[in-house]
Order: C-alpha cells, then sequence, then structure tokens
C-alpha cells in the first residue's frame, strides 16, 4: 500500500514526509539523504553565508541525489537584515522549484517565486495564518503545533487542536508539524486532516545530519519535558532543549527588569552554531522539540523514513482496518 497524498503528488516525492529547514543543520549532506529515502530534503538559505554559497550547496546537493528538494528562506524582522532579495534570486536562477519560506511579512518572495513557477510551502503557527497565507497564493501550508522547535507563536494550542483547525479553515493541503517522529504520528496527521509531516528535531538524531555526535546522543537521552521556552516575555517565543546555557536564559527573563540584551550574550546564533558543530551543549542554544520523548536511536535517514512509512501502514492496514471490521461484525450480530 502506497501513501499518495496531495503532497506527495504535488511535489513528486514518494512518501509524505519532510524535513524542516532548520538553522545549520539544512545541508545538502541532510537534504539529499531524505531525498533519496523518498521524502522531501530541504536546505537552509541563510545556513550559507553568501548567496553564491547558496548556489554552490544546491549544485552540490544536486550531486547527491536526482529525487526533489527545496530551500528554505525564513523572514525574520532584523535592524541590519540580510539580503533577502539576493537569497531569493540564487534560489530562482538555480532552478530550484519548492522553497519553504517562513517567518515575518513574506508576501514579496511568495509573489516572485510563484511568478516564476516555484512551488511554495509556507510554515504557520495559527489558523488566522494559514488563512492569510492561502490568500497570498502559497501552494501547501506546514502547520506547527506548540509542540515544535523553534518559533511556536503566542497561542499555545497544540497540533491535536491546531491541525484539524485549520483543515477546517483552509483548502489547500497542509503539512502537520511539530512533535512528529513516527509511523504513528504519520497516522494521526492524516487523521486530523493533513497531507503529511514535517519533522525537525528528529531528523537531527540521523546519521547524515551534520551535527556533533554529542547532541544527537544529547537528543536521543532527553524526554518530553527537557525543552526550555524562551523569549516569552518579548513576545517571540522559542522552543529549544533544556541545558544549562536555556536554563540561563530563562532565568534572566524572569527577572522584573530584563531586557533582551540581558539575554543578548545567551541567544546568538554564532554560539548555537558551535554547540551543534562541537557537541558543547555549554556553548549555545540547541533548538529541539518535545519529540525528543519518542527519539530512541540514530537511524539513517532511509531507515527512518522506510520504518515510519512501514509503520503507517501496518497501523492503518491492519489496527484501523480490523477495528472497522471488529465493529462491522459485533453490528451484525
Amino acid at each position: 500500500m502506497a501513501l499518495s497524498t496531495r503532497f506527495t503528488q504535488m511535489t513528486g516525492v514518494r512518501h509524505p514526509v519532510m524535513q524542516g529547514g532548520m538553522m545549520w543543520v539544512g545541508r545538502a549532506e541532510l537534504a539529499a539523504a531524505v531525498s533519496n529515502a523518498g521524502g522531501l530534503g530541504i536546505l537552509t538559505a541563510l545556513t550559507q553565508p553568501t548567496p553564491d554559497d547558496l548556489r554552490r550547496e544546491i549544485d552540490r546537493c544536486r550531486t547527491m541525489t536526482e529525487k526533489p528538494f527545496g530551500v528554505n528562506l525564513t523572514i525574520l524582522p532584523s535592524v541590519s537584515p540580510p539580503p533577502y532579495a539576493e537569497y531569493r534570486r540564487a534560489i530562482i536562477e538555480s532552478g530550484i522549484k519548492i522553497v519553504e519560506t517562513a517567518g515575518h511579512k513574506p508576501q514579496e518572495h511568495v509573489e516572485e517565486f510563484k511568478s516564476h513557477g516555484i512551488l511554495v510551502i509556507h510554515k504557520c503557527t495559527a489558523v488566522r495564518h494559514a488563512l492569510s497565507a492561502q490568500r497570498m497564493g502559497v501552494d501547501i501550508l506546514s502547520i506547527d503545533g506548540f509542540e515544535c522547535a523553534g518559533h511556536p507563536g503566542e497561542d499555545d494550542i497544540p497540533g491535536l487542536i491546531l491541525i484539524p483547525a485549520a483543515a477546517d479553515k483552509v483548502s489547500i493541503p497542509i503539512i502537520a508539524s511539530g512533535g512528529f517522529a513516527d509511523g504513528r504520528g504519520l497516522v494521526a496527521a492524516l487523521a486530523l486532516g493533513a497531507e503529511g509531516i514535517n519533522m525537525g528535531t528528529r531528523f537531527c538524531a540521523t546519521v547524515e545530519a551534520p551535527i556533533h555526535d554529542k547532541v544527537k546522543e544529547f537528543l536521543v537521552a532527553n524526554d518530553e519535558r527537557a525543552t526550555n521556552l524562551i523569549f516569552r516575555r518579548f513576545h517571540n517565543t522559542g522552543r529549544v532543549a533544556k541545558t544549562s546555557v536555556s536554563d540561563e536564559v530563562v532565568a534572566r527573563s524572569l527577572k522584573p527588569d530584563a531586557t533582551f540584551e540581558d539575554i543578548r550574550p545567551l541567544v546568538s546564533g554564532a554560539k548555537g552554531r558551535v554547540a551543534l558543530e562541537t557537541g558543547d551543549l555549554d556553548a549555545g542554544l540547541v533548538w529541539a522539540g518535545q519529540v525528543q520523548g519518542l527519539i530512541h536511536d540514530i537511524p539513517t535517514c532511509a531507515e527512518l523514513v522506510g520504518r515510519i512509512v512501514a509503520e503507517a501502514e501496518a497501523i492503518i492496514d491492519s489496527r484501523l482496518a480490523g477495528l472497522v471490521r471488529t465493529g462491522v461484525r459485533e453490528q451484525a450480530a
């Protein structure tokens, strides 16, 4: 049995599993491995220091896979933003056919991507944002529940509510993000109205993820309680792994007169990169979701995606179908 959904049909991938764009992690090694496994791999544009570096990373990924893959472009408010238009141009000129957008006021970028025939997947953390993105013309929505790593928004709505609430209101396909790691989650997402799942933290704990083994082992050892919510008082909530660094960020933020400057030295992206690349968990933030409680090993991407799909098919074909047949027999009796 093949799990064919609008997501697989529109993107041309075999399985309804997507790897989310992750800063410092979404490199060619991981994206190609996910795509070769039948999912949709994603390069993270801003991980590359310049648009030309992004062009080279796209070319490098193409040497590793002939399957579809995409690029993430996250738009963040900043006093000195990166040259988004130049990154966008690099994506378009490189012939990328699928883009994941996220963040602040993406309309300019969405319109430009769409004008070049690029399929746009946009990340949302609220139904109102999903409706806005649909009006903007995106093709697929990634709905991020409160369980997710990264920025889950300020409404604190978990996926069990947010996914079907979004599915009830939009007509374009959605994929479910936040808390997904196995076949059970995939089946649940499909039942809630999604067309597939998007995973970030789970793909960090794979052989091909370009981060230190100590970080992967840390994710495996953690449970579902091992996250901190940071930036809450600054209305930019982020979910990260519970470490000495994130504990200190929370402690400083709780002081009545706290400002962002009090935590700025702890939360820089450069320090997070050091943590990921050296395995020094005291060096910077490690972004991870509550799904850590469902991560028990470090497989290859092929093993992970294959296992998820096999589990999902078994649940649908055996357990759920069996429940329906049992109910029919009992009713007949």
